[in-house]
């Protein structure tokens, strides 16, 4: 199955599980290095009370399952996670463009200093570094790269 052969959609109560599982095994495999600061059960909790009623959530859904997932807040892109098998496919580029359309004026983001895939990803996309900090104010300790997308006027 093709990236374009994948559904994007709004998630639903009922995608809370599986948009938690995806971003536990997603983080697990990008980043070994970076401790999750929070439990499994805080996650899947996460993504149930808060993520998925709360926020603007996005899913991507191959066959019955979902494989990505996008969080947006606002100019704000919280999440965008995708299953390992995924990565490198054109899904991830089918979510930065679907967060441009919805965020027409900027998008900001914040991603680990040590995810080299991931600021290569966002860099590719016209977003530019804006801010690095120590790590101090993320749950993780992690030092940390703010990026921000304009649209060219």
């Amino acid at each position: 199955m093709s990236s374009d052969d994948v559904l994007l959609r709004r998630a639903h109560a009922d995608d809370a599980h599986a948009a938690a599982e995806v971003w536990l095994h997603s983080y697990a495999v990008a980043l070994p290095t970076v401790r999750c600061a929070h439990d499994d059960g805080d996650v899947r909790d996460w993504f149930a009370r808060v993520l998925v009623p709360q926020y603007e959530t996005w899913v991507a859904v191959a066959g019955n399952d979902v494989v990505g997932l996008l969080v947006l807040k606002g100019e704000e892109l919280k999440q965008l996670y995708l299953a390992p098998e995924w990565r490198g496919r054109g899904l991830g580029d089918r979510f930065v463009a679907l967060a441009k359309q919805q965020q027409p004026d900027g998008l900001s983001l914040w991603t680990f200093q040590v995810n080299g895939p991931a600021r290569r990803f966002y860099q590719r996309h016209g977003f530019i570094e804006a801010e690095r900090t120590d790590g101090q104010r993320n749950d993780e300790r992690e030092p940390d790269v703010r990026y921000v997308w304009k649209p060219r006027t």
